[in-house]
């Protein structure tokens, strides 16, 4: 009986993480440049004397989806989608580089170049400054030129594009890091510039998913309520007259 119990109840939680996966992929499916999250389970066996024969279902993390989201032209001078395997570089909250494929950026009030959520944009020497009220450009190779009145154009930086034939790793900030530590830049990468990258989640097939856990959820909690008839039927013929 404890197998059944022991099936169920993993089933049921594995199934439980599934559909949070899910959940945060589907409020995910309009975010630029964000990757769908991938879950996989294995099975491991329970420790112990006499328990052998039982088997918990744990997480078997795989990464992320790394096909490219729907390229949108913006017409915006500051936005940016990466083409192929390019990813842009960028300092994290905690001050260490990290990588993002949403190139939607701005210039903050310190003249500093920046993501939506204000993190520093790095270049091949640090952060970029491009200064207040200057008109900027970003090429092809993520050079940057500014324009100030009617000045000539000036180069200021160029953005730090990287490559990695080996899939990047997710950090809870949503952000990406090599688990080698930080990458060179790549001079091959490029950008399509005036244009982003949206999310590769398919909200169609997410909810699909979501519908066939929640189904699969329920036969999960049915055999554990079949598992308690069992054990209540079982002590009433046990029990003593």
């Amino acid at each position: 009986m404890d197998r059944l119990i022991y099936l169920s109840m993993a089933g049921a939680k594995a199934t439980m993480q599934r559909q949070d996966t899910l959940a945060n992929n589907l409020a995910n499916a309009s975010t630029n440049g964000f990757r769908a999250e991938m879950q996989a389970f294995r099975a491991v066996p329970v420790l112990g004397n006499g328990a052998s024969t039982r088997v918990y279902a744990l997480e078997s993390t795989i990464g992320h989806d790394t096909r490219s989201g729907p390229v949108q032209s913006t017409g915006r001078s500051l936005d940016v989608a990466m083409q192929g395997n390019a990813w842009l570089a960028v300092q994290g909250l905690d001050g260490t580089e990290a990588y993002t494929r949403a190139g939607s950026l701005q210039v903050n009030a310190e003249g500093q170049l920046v993501t939506t959520s204000g993190l520093p944009v790095l270049g091949d020497g640090g952060p970029i400054t491009v200064g207040v009220n200057a008109a900027v450009e970003v090429a092809i190779d993520g050079t940057i030129t500014t324009t100030t009145g009617t000045g000539r154009p000036q180069q200021v930086g160029r953005l730090k594009l990287v490559s990695s034939e080996a899939p990047l790793q997710r950090g809870e900030d949503g952000l990406f890091r090599a688990a080698d530590g930080d990458l060179p830049a790549d001079p091959a990468a490029r950008v399509q510039t005036g244009a982003l990258e949206g999310s590769n989640v398919s909200p169609v097939e997410t909810m699909v998913a979501m519908i066939a856990a929640a189904r699969q959820f329920e036969q999960q909690m049915k055999m554990l309520q079949g598992a308690e008839q069992r054990e209540q039927g079982a002590a009433k013929l046990l029990a003593p007259q």
